[in-house]
């Protein structure tokens, strides 16, 4: 009873603070409570930030990947785009060809290589059903590349001149020497200028086109150029090596020649000659032509 009359005053005392005042005996609960809740938070915090970063780098990553993927569709298109416009060159110089000469020409696109045994070929998507005939002649836009082999309805096999088979009659075109173009071998990428008499003047770098002989190819187109030159002792014709103007296995599109209609290309594919231009000499005066000085006149008395 007296300790509890003597406790009165303080609870009174201290029912009296005011609300703002924390009680004493809440204090130490108040710090632990305080640290406690500061821990947590710090812990929380860094918690979500890391979880935070995590997500960002998937983020990220996956925004990476989906611009690679856009940065590899864009590089194709611009790749098909440069090949759609190499294309559209090809097929307007195709087309060009076509409008600037009197020729009847059909146009066929190669599909295949080889497909001929002991033949040197290729086969293009053109045939029998399409009015060719075997020996009619193949162009491009650049030179000549053989002549129809063996068609067939849907398509042919081209020989190319490069075939051991194949031969085609030539002219050197800077000084007019005939010979007959033939191919070195089955699978070969040279040719030879056979028949050539030993006097002509054959150089190397001179240009070989087509005679025009029984107007199967035009005249005066490319087929080859003089590689060397040998001249053999026993032998009444020069040994003539040469390089077809066109690379047959880089070929993909070309044109059948049904009718060259006398073409004559003349000399619209040779080499442009160089002029040398030399510095002009002074005139030097001849003892003739120069004056003999006059004596001066005596005086007479």
């Amino acid at each position: 009873m007296i300790g509890i009359v003597l406790a009165l005053p303080l609870i009174s005392i201290n029912m009296q603070q005011r609300p703002q005042e924390s009680h004493w005996l809440s204090k130490p609960f108040t710090l632990l409570g305080s640290a406690v809740s500061e821990t947590f938070y710090g812990f929380s915090h860094g918690v979500k930030g890391t979880t935070a970063m995590y997500l960002d780098l998937i983020n990220i990553k996956k925004q990476s990947e989906a611009l690679q993927s856009h940065n590899n569709e864009l590089q194709a298109r611009l790749e098909k785009m440069s090949e759609l416009l190499i294309e559209n060159d090809r097929l307007r110089g195709l087309l060009a060809f076509k409008d600037q000469t009197k020729m009847n020409l059909m146009a066929a696109q190669v599909i295949g290589r080889d497909l001929v045994i002991d033949h040197s070929t290729v086969t293009i998507n053109k045939g029998t059903n399409d009015g060719l005939k075997a020996g009619q002649a193949v162009i491009t836009t650049g030179g000549v590349l053989g002549y129809i082999f063996k068609p067939e309805p849907f398509t042919a096999h081209v020989m190319l001149i490069t075939d051991r088979y194949a031969v085609v009659d030539g002219i050197v075109q800077r000084t007019r020497a005939h010979g007959i173009v033939e191919g070195k071998s089955q699978y070969g990428s040279t040719l030879s200028l056979k028949y050539v008499e030993k006097t002509e003047d054959v150089k190397e770098g001179d240009l070989v086109v087509t005679g025009g002989l029984d107007n199967i190819f035009p005249k005066g187109f490319p087929v080859a150029v003089v590689e060397s030159v040998e001249k053999k002792t026993f032998s009444v014709s020069l040994k003539v090596d040469l390089r077809p103007v066109v690379d047959p296995y880089k070929v993909e599109e070309v044109f059948i020649v049904l009718q060259a209609a006398n073409e004559d290309f003349g000399d619209k594919y040779a080499p442009q000659a160089t002029v040398e231009k030399t510095p002009a000499t002074p005139e030097v005066a001849t003892p003739e032509a120069t004056p003999a000085p006059k004596k001066p006149e005596e005086k007479r008395p």
